[in-house]
């Protein structure tokens, strides 16, 4: 796994987890130990940068109605402040 901040944050806190394996969109991913170690890396970075006691959101999108723009399937992880419902 790697993880960066997101180059177009939309939240105080908003970085990317990406698996070093490439795998298109989320409809490719079919290892369920991959996918849960993107989530568990998410939430380990959320409590080290001290934002997970408050809350944060993880999105994952999904071709073009999903606002995929990168296909290489990517994890983000926003945070840091009061984020909206519904988001888009």
């Amino acid at each position: 796994m790697l993880a960066f901040k997101d180059v177009n944050a939309q939240a105080p806190e908003h970085f990317l987890v990406i698996p070093k394996e490439h795998i298109s969109t989320p409809n490719d991913a079919t290892d369920e130990a991959l996918l849960g170690k993107l989530n568990t890396t998410a939430v380990m970075i959320a409590k080290e940068r001290g934002f997970s006691e408050s809350g944060y959101r993880l999105v994952m999108n999904c071709n073009g109605d999903g606002c995929q723009s990168v296909f290489h399937i990517h994890l983000h992880c926003l945070g840091g402040r009061q984020l909206n419902w519904p988001p888009g």
